[in-house]
C-alpha cells in the first residue's frame, strides 16, 4: 500500500454541544452564506479552537465564556491538505460553556459532495438548480466549520433562508416559516432540533419537489418528494417505506426515533443513495417507479435501497461507528439486512437467492486478490476513508454477517442486536462491542470466530475427502486460503474459524452436521449415510468460503444439477466454486464448460444470472483469442433452450423472476448472434420506434442491446434519439448502459463523445464509459485511450470519489496482456488518484492473472469447443 499521510484527529479540547446553523443559499450565483452559533464546552483551558473545514471562507469568530465578554479570533489559519482550520485567540479560554459564532461563506459546488448544486429542468424545459447536500464520509466541512468526525456528535437546530416559492427539507420537521426581513422574495425556515448526531448525517435540501405521503403503522410520516409533476411515481417507494419502518422497529424491538422520514430524489447524485437521518437522498433511478415504464429489476433495486437506507436510521445513524475504521459494521450490516426486509415486503423475489450472486460471489472475487483488504481497515486521512466504500464493506461485510446470523439464529442475533442498539444509542461502538452482545446473548465464541473473519483479508478454501465406512460417512477437511493465482505458498498461511455445515441427498436443505473448523485440518463422521448417497458442504451457500472436493464427490454432485435435487442456490454455488478454481488454475476450464452444459434443464433465474456472468467473462477473456466466435456459439447452445421455453412474451401466472430471466435470456442470445432472437429483436424494435408497439419495460435492454450490436450508424441515432425523448431517467440509465454495445470503430468514439456531453448527468458518464469497454474488444481499447486523453476532465468531475474507482475498474478489468497491465501502472504513477490507488493496483493484478489464464488454458478450450462442434451432445 502507499505511504500513509501523517493523519491526526481533532484535538479534544473543545467539543460541541449544539449547532445553531443558519444557511442561506443563492441558486443563481452558487455561493451560500452562513451563521454558526454552536454551544460548546471547553474541556482543556487552550487559546486556539482547532476544526474540519474546506473550501469555506470564514468572515468572523469569536467565543463567549457563559456569562462572560465575548473574545474575538485573531487568525485564521488553514490547513487546506488536511481540511482544517485553526481559530486563534488573544487569550486563553478557560474550561466550562460558552458559544461560539463564526459567520463565514461557501460555494455551492458542483463536485456532488457537501453543499451542492443540482442540475434540473422544469415542466416547460427551463434549466434551474436545487441546493442539496451530500456529507459522507468528510464533507460536512465543505457546508459548515464544524467537528466533522463520526464520534463528535451534537444536537443542531437548522435554519434555512430561501426564496419562497421553493421547498426545503432538513432531518427534522418543519417548526416555523416566516417571511424573511431583508427581502419580500426569501422566507426563512425553522426546523426542530435534532437528537445527538454525527455531523456526516446532517442534510438540507432547497428546490421544487411534490411528495406522496402517507403514516406508517407505527405512526411515523412517510414522504417521498419526487420531481415537480412525478408524484405517481413516488408510490412505490412510500409503500416499502412504510411497511419497512415497522419491521425494523420489530427487529430492533427499538422505535424509529424521529417524528417524520422524508425520501426525496436527487437529479445530481453521486452514489446510489445516503441514509441521512430523517431525510434520505436517492438517485431518482433508486427511487422512482413508473407503473408502465419501470422493469423488474428497477422495482428490486428500490425495494433494495429503500431497505438499505430506512437500516441504517438504527443501524449507523442512532448507533454510530466510532471511526471509519468500523464503516463495514453500518454497510455490511444495512447491505444484509436489506435483504431480510425485501424478502418480508416480497417473497416472491426469491431475494435471498440473489444474494449469493450479488453480493456472495461478488465479494469473494475481490477477496481471493493479493490486493485485497481486510473488513476493518485502519484509515486516516479523508482520501483513505472514501477508498474503503467498497465491495469489501459491503458485500463481504454483508456476507459474513449472513454467516454469523446462521451461526447464532436469528432470536439470539435478534437479542443481541437488540442490546447493543441500547446499550450504544446516540453513542458511538466499535465493532467487537457489536461481537460482545452477540456473545452474551449466543453464549458461542463470536469475537474468536469473527475476528478471523474481519481482521484478516481473505478466505478459505475447503478441500474435502471422503470415504464410506460400514453405514456412515467419514469426510477429512483441510483449510487453505483462496488465491486468485492457485494454490497458496509461502510459510504462513492464514487460518479461520470456519462454521461448516454438511448436508446429504436425503435432506439437501438442512444440515445433517454442524461443526466448527478451527484448525487446519479436521476429521467428521456422518452416522447413517448410504453408499449411493452424495455429500455436500455449505447448504444454502451460507459460510464465507470455496468448497474443492475429490474428483468422486464431485462426480456424485453433479447429476444434482441436472435432476436439480440440489437446491437453487446450491446448483449456483457449485457452479460458481468450479469457475473460480478453474480461473485459479487448480481445475481444467473445460471441465467448467462441461458442467456448464449440465444446466440444460435449469429454471431458476438467479442460477442462471450467475452462469451468464461467467460465460460472459470468458467471452471477454476469449475476445483476445482467434476463437471468439466459437465461445459465442457455445453461449447460444446454452442458453437456447430456455429461450425457447420462454418465448418473447409473458404467459398468464408469470412473476418477477420470469421477467427478469426473459431479460436475462433473450439479451445474451442477442448478443451472441442467435439469428431467430436477433430478427424478432429487430421487428420489435421497429415497432416501438414508429409507435406501433411499445416494449415492455422488461424486454428494452435485450431489444436495445441486440439491435445496437448488429446495428449501424442509423441504429445508434435512433437509440440517442429514443434517449433525447425519454422522461424518466431509468430509461436514459438503461439506454446509456448499451450503447457500447455498438461495433464500429467511428460509433465507439461518437458513444465515448456523447458520455461527456450535457445529455448525460454527470454521475452516468462511469456506465457509459464501462459499457464501451465492456462491449467489445475494440471498445475496451478505445475506451482507455479516451479515458487517458480526457482524464483531467473525468478526475476533476468526481474529485477523487468512489465513481473514479468504478470508472477505472469498468474500464480496465477485461485486459489480459502484461504489457497493457505495465502500461496502466505507468499512467497512474504519472497521474495520481489517491482514492483509487488499491482499485488500480487491483486491475493490473487481474490483468495479469487473464494473461496466465488464457497461457494456461486457451488451447484446451479452443480444442473442446471445436470438438463439440463436431459431436454435438445433448
Amino acid at each position: 500500500m502507499p505511504d500513509r499521510r501523517p493523519f491526526e484527529r481533532l484535538p479534544a479540547d473543545v467539543r460541541p454541544i449544539n449547532y445553531g446553523l443558519c444557511l442561506k443559499p443563492d441558486l443563481i450565483d452558487f455561493t451560500f452564506e452562513g451563521k454558526l452559533e454552536a454551544d460548546v464546552e471547553v474541556t482543556h483551558a487552550t487559546n486556539q479552537i482547532v476544526m474540519n473545514c474546506a473550501d469555506i471562507d470564514i468572515i468572523t469568530a469569536s467565543y463567549a465564556p457563559e456569562g462572560d465578554e465575548e473574545i474575538h479570533a485573531t487568525g485564521f489559519n488553514y490547513q487546506n491538505e488536511d481540511e482544517k482550520v485553526t481559530l486563534s485567540f488573544p487569550s486563553t479560554l478557560q474550561k466550562g460553556t460558552g458559544m461560539l459564532k463564526i459567520d463565514f461563506v461557501g460555494e455551492l459546488n458542483d463536485k456532488m459532495k457537501g453543499f451542492y448544486r443540482s442540475k434540473y429542468a422544469t415542466t416547460s424545459g427551463e434549466i434551474r438548480y436545487a441546493a442539496v447536500t451530500q456529507f459522507e464520509a468528510t464533507d460536512a466541512r465543505r457546508a459548515f466549520p464544524c467537528w466533522d468526525e463520526p464520534a463528535i456528535k451534537a444536537t443542531f437546530d437548522v435554519i434555512l433562508i430561501v426564496p419562497k416559492d421553493r421547498v426545503a427539507l432538513s432531518n427534522m420537521n418543519l417548526i416555523e416559516r416566516k417571511p424573511y426581513p431583508e427581502d419580500a422574495n426569501l422566507v426563512e425556515v425553522k426546523f426542530a432540533r435534532t437528537p445527538i448526531m454525527s455531523t456526516y448525517l446532517v442534510a438540507f435540501v432547497v428546490g421544487e419537489y411534490d411528495f406522496v405521503e402517507t403514516r406508517s403503522t407505527d405512526g411515523v410520516l412517510v414522504r417521498v418528494y419526487t420531481p415537480v409533476g412525478k408524484a405517481e411515481q413516488g408510490k412505490f417507494a412510500l409503500e416499502v417505506a412504510a411497511k419497512t419502518l415497522p419491521f425494523y422497529k420489530d427487529y430492533f424491538n427499538v422505535p424509529y426515533p424521529l417524528p417524520k422520514i422524508d425520501l426525496i430524489a436527487i437529479a445530481d447524485f453521486a452514489a446510489g443513495a445516503m441514509e441521512n437521518w430523517g431525510l434520505v437522498t436517492y438517485r431518482e433511478t433508486a427511487l422512482l417507479i413508473d407503473p408502465k415504464n419501470s422493469c423488474s429489476s428497477s422495482r428490486q433495486w428500490v425495494a433494495l435501497v429503500v431497505g438499505h437506507e430506512l437500516a441504517h436510521q438504527w443501524f449507523g445513524n442512532l448507533v454510530t461507528m466510532e471511526w471509519w475504521t468500523h464503516l463495514w459494521l453500518n454497510e455490511g450490516f444495512a447491505s444484509w439486512i436489506e435483504y431480510l426486509c425485501v424478502d418480508h415486503c416480497f417473497p416472491e423475489y426469491d431475494i435471498w437467492t440473489q444474494f449469493v450472486s450479488a453480493d456472495y460471489t461478488r465479494a469473494q472475487e475481490l477477496d481471493a486478490l493479493e490486493n485485497s483488504h481486510p473488513i476493518e481497515v485502519s484509515v486516516g486521512h479523508p482520501s483513505e476513508v472514501d477508498e474503503i466504500f467498497d465491495a469489501i464493506s459491503y458485500s463481504k461485510g454483508a456476507s459474513v454477517i449472513r454467516m454469523l446470523h446462521d451461526y447464532i439464529g436469528d432470536e439470539d442475533f435478534r437479542k443481541g442486536m437488540n442490546q447493543y442498539l441500547t446499550k450504544f444509542q446516540e453513542k458511538n461502538a466499535a465493532t467487537e462491542d457489536l461481537w460482545e452482545y452477540l456473545e452474551q446473548a449466543s453464549g458461542k465464541p463470536i469475537a474468536a470466530v469473527m475476528s478471523t473473519w474481519t481482521q484478516q483479508m481473505g478466505f478459505p478454501l475447503i478441500y474435502v475427502e471422503s470415504e464410506q465406512m460400514e453405514d456412515s460417512r467419514v469426510l477429512k477437511l483441510t483449510q487453505k486460503k483462496f488465491c486468485a493465482s492457485g494454490p497458496h505458498t509461502g510459510d504462513h498461511c492464514p487460518q479461520w474459524m470456519v462454521p461448516i455445515s454438511i448436508c446429504t441427498s436425503e435432506a439437501p436443505a438442512s444440515a445433517k452436521l454442524k461443526v466448527l473448523l478451527d484448525k487446519e485440518e479436521m476429521t467428521v463422521v456422518l452416522e447413517g449415510v448410504e453408499p449411493d448417497q452424495w455429500v455436500k458442504l455449505n447448504p444454502g451457500t451460507v459460510g464465507f468460503y470455496r468448497t474443492q472436493y475429490s474428483p468422486s464427490m464431485l462426480e456424485n454432485l453433479l447429476p444434482g444439477i441436472r435432476d436439480l435435487s440440489l437446491q437453487p442456490v446450491d446448483r449456483l454455488g457449485l457452479q460458481n466454486d468450479l469457475f473460480s478454481l478453474a480461473r485459479a488454475g487448480m481445475i481444467s476450464t473445460v471441465e467448467v464448460l462441461k458442467v456448464m452444459e449440465a444446466f440444460i434443464n435449469e429454471p431458476n433465474y438467479t442460477v442462471w444470472s450467475d452462469l451468464s456472468c461467467n460465460l460472459g467473462i470468458l467471452s471477454t477473456l476469449l475476445s483476445h483469442t482467434e476463437f471468439h466466435e466459437e465461445i459465442q456459439g457455445f453461449i447460444r447452445d446454452v442458453f437456447t433452450p430456455i429461450g425457447q421455453r420462454l418465448g418473447w412474451d409473458p404467459k398468464p401466472g408469470e412473476g418477477h423472476l420470469d421477467a427478469l430471466l426473459r431479460g436475462l435470456v433473450l439479451g445474451k442470445l442477442g448478443k451472441a448472434g442467435h439469428k431467430p432472437t436477433l430478427e424478432e429483436a429487430r421487428k420489435r424494435f421497429k415497432d416501438h420506434v414508429e409507435g406501433k408497439n411499445i416494449l415492455s419495460a422488461d424486454l428494452r435492454s435485450p431489444v436495445y442491446v441486440t439491435v445496437l450490436k448488429h446495428g449501424d450508424n442509423t441504429t445508434l441515432d435512433t437509440m440517442l434519439k429514443l434517449h433525447k425523448q425519454a422522461d424518466m431517467q431509468e430509461e436514459r440509465n438503461r439506454i446509456e448502459r448499451v450503447l457500447g454495445a455498438i461495433s464500429s470503430q467511428e460509433l465507439i468514439q461518437k458513444v465515448l463523445s456523447f458520455s461527456l456531453s450535457d445529455e448525460v448527468r454527470p454521475q452516468d458518464t462511469v456506465s457509459v464509459i464501462g459499457g464501451v469497454a465492456g462491449g467489445s474488444k475494440l471498445g475496451r481499447k478505445c475506451a482507455w485511450v479516451f479515458v487517458k486523453d480526457n482524464w483531467e476532465e473525468l478526475y476533476n468531475r468526481y474529485q477523487g470519489g468512489f465513481l473514479i474507482s468504478r470508472l477505472i475498474k469498468l474500464s480496465l478489468d477485461g485486459f489480459a496482456s502484461e504489457k497493457m497491465a505495465t502500461e496502466i501502472k505507468a499512467f497512474f504513477d504519472a497521474h495520481p488518484a489517491p482514492s483509487a490507488e488499491r482499485t488500480v493496483q487491483q486491475c493490473c493484478e487481474n490483468i495479469l492473472l487473464n494473461a496466465a489464464w488464457l497461457k494456461r488454458d486457451a488451447d484446451a478450450m479452443h480444442q473442446y469447443l471445436l470438438k463439440r462442434k463436431t459431436s454435438p451432445s445433448v
